[in-house]
């Protein structure tokens, strides 16, 4: 195939496609930032915000793929309960006197910069190689299908999962409780 025709017929920018595929540029560098910021702050109260767009960041990266439960779940779970509680931990915690020191580890610095450069370098060579077949539907992951699945097949699992929240309550009742004093 001729490379000038190969390009002609590439989606512009203002297609169905190419805005499609720029919003999901978007959704990967809202990810990508919040986690950065959530790495790399001063503070835990910043690094929480990081946290929290980097969390919607994934929830919009499921609601592209076609799962708006899951993503709706994102945002209740973790941006809404997880993020929550790390915040309210945060404001029931001793402020600290000192100063954070530097990073201390054998993956900061060179290292660690070199070793993101070759796990990135390795994946995207594989993404290039790799030939990519959109997978059939199997059925339309609506909330029904959803319900139907986790209380039935799934049925101890979400059990289990119940529990663990309760326990986390329950945790979060006695950390507010004893306030800053303990």
């Amino acid at each position: 195939m001729n490379p000038t025709v190969a390009l002609s017929e590439a989606p512009g920018l203002f297609t169905a496609d190419g805005l499609v595929g720029l919003i999901f540029l978007i959704m990967l560098a809202t990810t990508v930032i919040g986690g950065i910021i959530a790495c790399n702050a001063e503070r835990l109260v910043r690094a929480v915000a990081g946290l929290i767009v980097c969390f919607i960041g994934v929830a919009a990266l499921y609601y592209y793929l076609n799962s708006p439960f899951v993503a709706m779940m994102q945002m209740l779970i973790y941006v809404g309960a997880v993020c929550i509680t790390i915040a309210f931990a945060i404001m029931l915690a001793a402020p600290e006197d000192k100063k954070k020191s530097g990073p201390a580890g054998p993956l900061t610095g060179p290292l660690g910069l070199i070793t993101a450069g070759l796990v990135t370098f390795g994946m995207a060579a594989m993404a290039l190689k790799t030939d990519f077949i959109p997978m059939p539907k199997i059925n339309m992951g609506t909330v029904e299908n959803i319900g139907v699945e986790l209380l039935t097949t799934y049925s101890m699992v979400f059990e289990l999962v119940s529990i663990v929240l309760l326990i986390a309550i329950i945790g979060a009742l006695v950390i507010a409780r004893q306030g800053r004093s303990k």
